[in-house]
């Protein structure tokens, strides 16, 4: 759902299971990075980080592979690609970096991975490891740390460093190829900030912060880790952003004051209340300050308390979608819907692409139980899941609301036509949470009254016939 933080373990679908490369699922069983704390949905963060990434995909070549940027609930500055398709970016990347131009920097270092076909060659070197324990070693560390621009190790990844102490010299050939790729990266990630006319300088602000938080870390051996130590690839990366005729750019203002948002609006969700309120003290009258104090008055007080500064907000910009979007899923979660309903609807006139606020708007509407808005919550949740089209939710909410027009239809015919949109939506629900058996049912149901050859038909079917791929 929008604008809410997903707190529960990390769960891929089980279509994309079946697209992602097999370093992803055997990666993902050791990262204690990815599946810590959840993915992270949110329209106005991803419609932010699909600002950041889009000149520099394209500059790239990589405009027409759909990457999807996940946001992953964990505090830690850190990014890592998983395949050609898909980037991970830490929630902490976003709350730390100071300016757009940091992010950026971290997106186009990660673009470089993917151009540079790393991940392939990487799966290549794993091929001729000695040992499938090594092999195995070197996947999760591909998902904790590879691609990822930090330099420095968590806590995870120093204890995984120690354990490779005893390993032979194939695991420190790798390690030292890994290194060559992310200086390789970095240089890619320069030709991609040149050609869209921006700066490096965020990169180089990123490793100087790095630097300084690994100045406390001793007997570190950087031929044992992934990445090189910052400082030396500051020393090999300063020269490349100096040199750039756009060194001096700086992000637009509006662009910044959006990333300020975001760092507000992720400090109020993610942060303990208290810590938002002394990040962002009363006395900040800004935008983004009031935007974490509302947020973490309504964690801390409830939405009653949360108003007036969600009407603040709202007063001060208007035409700012995701205010609205905030105070009506506020009123929403309060068990509020008919209430939710008007802000919804204004954030969708301002945001109409925006699938995550429909699919919200849709819950809304049918928390009502009014059989006036069943209509107006199919035609939004439709509309969602042509952009949305793996959303659980979505499918579940309007399996309810078929399941509601089954039970108003005066016809026989009718009623088994809903209900078989209903068993199917159910079937796409079920589907997308990995749970293939209860989807399998459903999607028999739904075949039953549904004519043969038809696209739902052919979709039920699908799911029906469905096999998770093995694994080599």
């Amino acid at each position: 759902m929008p604008s809410l933080i997903q707190t529960g373990p990390y769960r891929t679908p089980s279509k994309l299971r079946a697209g992602l490369a097999a370093v992803l699922v055997g990666a993902l069983a050791f990262s204690t990075t990815a599946n810590a704390g959840g993915l992270i949905r949110d329209a106005e963060t991803e419609a932010l980080i699909r600002a950041y990434a889009k000149p520099i995909f394209r500059a790239a070549g990589l405009g027409s592979q759909n990457i999807k940027i996940h946001l992953v609930n964990d505090r830690a500055f850190n990014a890592f690609v998983v395949d050609g398709h898909n980037m991970f970016m830490h929630a902490g990347t976003l709350m730390q970096a100071k300016t757009p131009n940091q992010v950026i920097g971290v997106i186009a270092h990660e673009s470089g991975h993917i151009t540079g076909g790393h991940l392939a060659r990487l799966r290549n070197q794993m091929s001729k490891a000695k040992s499938t324990a090594i092999m195995l070693q070197l996947l999760g560390l591909a998902a904790m740390a590879g691609g990822a621009l930090a330099g420095a190790p968590g806590v995870g990844q120093v204890g995984m460093g120690a354990a490779f102490g005893g390993i032979d010299s194939a695991m420190r050939s790798m390690l030292a190829y890994r290194q060559t790729e992310e200086s390789s990266a970095d240089q890619a990630a320069m030709l991609f900030l040149n050609a869209t006319k921006q700066s490096g300088r965020g990169m180089l602000e990123t490793f100087d912060v790095l630097a300084e938080k690994m100045r406390g870390l001793k007997g570190i051996n950087p031929y044992l880790m992934t990445h090189p130590l910052p400082q030396t690839r500051i020393t090999q990366l300063r020269n490349l952003v100096n040199e750039s005729p756009y060194y001096e750019n700086t992000d637009p203002p509006e662009l910044q004051f959006r990333h300020d948002l975001i760092r507000a609006k992720l400090s109020g969700f993610i942060d303990k209340p208290e810590v938002a309120f002394n990040r962002y003290p009363a006395t900040d009258t800004s935008l983004p300050s009031v935007y974490a104090r509302a947020i973490a008055t309504y964690r801390q007080s409830g939405v009653q308390a949360a108003l007036p500064l969600l009407d603040q907000l709202i007063a001060a910009q208007p035409k700012w979608p995701y205010f609205y979007e905030t105070k009506g899923q506020f009123l929403f979660e309060s068990s509020r819907g008919a209430e939710a309903i008007a802000p919804l609807r204004k954030a969708i006139e301002l945001a109409p692409n925006e699938a995550l606020i429909r699919i919200m708007l849709g819950h809304a509407l049918l928390s009502t139980d009014d059989p006036q808005y069943l209509d107006e919550a199919i035609r939004h949740l439709r509309k969602a899941l042509t952009r949305e089209t793996t959303s659980a939710a979505g499918y579940r909410q309007i399996a309810s609301a078929y399941a509601r027009k089954a039970d108003q239809a005066k016809t026989s015919g009718a009623k088994k036509n809903f209900m078989a949109q209903a068993s199917l939506a159910s079937a796409e629900a079920y589907f997308y949470e990995g749970r293939l058996k209860l989807a399998k049912v459903q999607a028999k149901r739904a075949k039953v009254g549904l004519s043969n050859g038809t696209p739902n038909w052919i979709r039920a079917d699908d799911i029906l016939t469905f096999q998770v791929p093995r694994r080599n």
